[in-house]
């Protein structure tokens, strides 16, 4: 006894197409589908395809799924660009193809209800193939609800079969991209855990380098000439620069391992900005820049790391030095807003293209990598700059405008404001 297919109801089918419809809509209506000359081509793509083709190798769609929703499109008057030159054989070739296949029909029946349908089309009734073929005569409606049906039953396997294929490449791809993200935190952890070995390998013999170095310049060791003066001085910055460059590593690197460890208490901002600008004012006049403090008078303490805070600003006016021409100026602004101190560092330098405003905060980067660039630097001030912003909960805001200047702002909590 042969076993008998359930078939899916005129509502099961209606549900079926209705499900996909949307995906058929998308179809018709991108211009990119609907080539000139593509009766041969994927609707979809343009590939040149073999006239009984079922999936185009290109772009995978279903070329039997595609033209029975491309059907209800055309049924439903989508419209069409008017640069493409669309076919009824490319809008519903395959309810004309498969009858042809099952010898239901020649080809000049097809070929004639082709020109039957569009006919009617440019007199406003659109018919699909299928009626325009019961219609003429050329096939019963019995026969075109069974070829339908079948249809609609091998195209729904095809489509639990493409989804089923397209979760296998989907769980695949996770797991490479997973592996990549873990070779990559790996790849993150060796570097940072170098870089603090090395830092930390450094930072004895440089004590003992900068040891010497204050008594051979407090001459506890002998007399020195002028010139040996100079070069002790020279010397002398340089280690400090040394030193400061190591304890950035260290603390770039501890930052990356294991976060950062705020001492949260209340902080007065004007006290801390007169001691930022103090420090800052040697290298300030010896570049020919002027600094300037606009922070308002009466200003609630901040919640904030005072150590922490005081490197950020420092670096920031530190940078704003750097990168001012002689002649120019740095501006440290501080004003209330709500219940927020906003924070502004403003200078009147080189200023930064916007395409690249956030690769400044890259580590170990460089705007100008070259080997003979004017500015030096290691590229680490900023990235810990904004490592420490968010560890005490706000956002560095950049606002740069090349050849005019830039200016770095970001919020602080008020400390009456915390609960």
């Amino acid at each position: 006894m042969g076993i008998i297919p359930c078939l899916p109801s005129n509502d099961r089918r209606t549900k079926i197409l209705d499900e996909l419809i949307f995906e058929s809509k998308r179809m018709v209506e991108e211009p990119e589908i609907m080539a000139e000359d593509a009766s041969n081509n994927c609707p979809r793509c343009g590939h040149p395809l073999p006239r009984d083709a079922r999936i185009c190798l290109e772009c995978g769609v279903d070329l039997a799924l595609f033209a029975m929703l491309a059907d209800k499109a055309y049924l439903d008057g989508i419209s069409i660009p008017k640069t493409s030159a669309p076919s009824p054989e490319i809008l519903v070739p395959r309810i004309g193809q498969y009858l042809l296949h099952q010898g239901l029909i020649t080809q000049d029946k097809l070929d004639v209800a082709l020109r039957r349908q569009k006919e009617l089309a440019e007199q406003g009734h659109r018919l699909l193939l299928g009626q325009t073929l019961v219609q003429m005569g050329f096939v019963d409606q019995q026969t075109l609800d069974r070829i339908v049906t079948q249809q609609i039953i091998e195209l729904h396997a095809a489509l639990q079969e493409t989804n089923r294929t397209l979760e296998e490449r989907v769980r695949e791809r996770t797991a490479e991209l997973r592996h990549a993200l873990d070779r990559l935190t790996e790849i993150s952890q060796i570097k940072a855990n170098l870089i603090s070995n090395i830092s930390h390998e450094l930072r004895t013999p440089l004590a003992h380098v900068k040891g010497y170095i204050e008594l051979l310049a407090d001459e506890q060791l002998g007399p020195l000439t002028p010139e040996q003066g100079q070069a002790m001085d020279v010397i002398q910055r340089a280690s400090q620069r040394l030193g400061r460059l190591i304890e950035d590593l260290i603390e770039f690197s501890t930052a990356s391992r294991e976060g950062l460890r705020l001492q949260m208490q209340q902080v007065s901002l004007p006290d801390l900005a007169s001691n930022i600008i103090e420090r800052s004012r040697e290298k300030a006049e010896k570049a020919g820049v002027t600094l300037h403090t606009e922070i308002e008078s009466d200003l609630p303490p901040l919640q904030a790391d005072p150590d922490r805070l005081s490197w950020v600003l420092f670096q920031l006016i530190d940078n704003g030095i750097k990168f001012t021409p002689s002649g120019g100026h740095v501006t440290f602004t501080a004003k209330q807003e709500d219940r927020q101190v906003f924070l502004a560092i403003q200078d009147t330098g080189i200023g930064i293209p916007r395409e690249k405003v956030e690769e400044i905060f890259e580590p170990f980067h460089q705007l100008d990598a070259s080997p003979t660039r004017r500015f030096g630097g290691t590229g680490l001030g900023l990235a810990l700059v904004r490592l420490i912003l968010e560890a005490h909960g706000t956002v560095m805001r950049v606002e740069s405008e090349e050849g005019e200047g830039s200016t770095f702002s970001f919020p602080l909590h008020a400390a009456d404001n915390i609960e």
